[in-house]
């Protein structure tokens, strides 16, 4: 089984890449935010700590990542691949990552690191909270995000070079369809 971490600032296009690579290869798909938001909407305690946490632009602490990944890990069926989409989004997370796939007799075969100017970043934040209402999606709130992304996540990238895993630079501006085929270029390659 193959395991890619799509891995870049809030912004940069994880989620939509994540989708178009789910479609072409018939990996899973795991999202910790779309963990989170759905534990949100379902009004749970670990929902509401969750939303105050996101809305105050903070990452959720990573034992309650952790334990989410592991329940939600243990639900997938056999697949081809997995695609971890905004997760892990620190270095502690980025072990213990290690560590669950590694217990499965698998690896982290590559992460693929969508690079975008921070503007546009910024610019593309505000876009998706028109059209999306998200909570975290404002201005104060996205530039918290990113210098926590800056303090706390790409950290993750020297982690991952130290271990031997395969970081694969994507420019992620253009078009959804360029960015596409850069990515799949990487993904082919593995």
């Amino acid at each position: 089984m193959t395991h890619i971490i799509l891995f870049g600032a809030p912004g940069s296009g994880k989620g939509t890449q994540s989708e178009k690579i789910i479609e072409k290869y018939g990996f899973k798909h795991i999202s910790t935010g779309d963990l989170f938001r759905k534990e949100i909407a379902q009004g749970s305690d670990f929902g509401r700590t969750v939303k105050e946490l996101m809305d105050n632009g903070q990452l959720v602490p990573d034992n309650l990542t952790i334990e989410l990944l592991k329940n939600h890990l243990s639900q997938i069926s056999a697949a081809k691949g997995v695609i971890f989409d905004g997760f892990p989004r620190t270095v502690n997370q980025a072990d213990e990552l290690k560590k669950l796939i590694e217990a499965q007799g698998n690896k982290i075969d590559a992460v693929i690191n969508l690079v975008v100017d921070e503007q546009e970043l910024i610019a593309r934040i505000l876009k998706r909270a028109e059209i999306s209402g998200r909570s975290d999606d404002n201005l104060e709130t996205v530039e918290k995000r990113l210098a926590t992304y800056r303090n706390q996540t790409e950290p993750v990238l020297d982690f991952c070079k130290e271990n031997e895993i395969l970081v694969c630079n994507i420019q992620g501006a253009g078009t959804i369809d360029e960015i596409f085929a850069r990515v799949c270029k990487a993904v082919d390659a593995l």
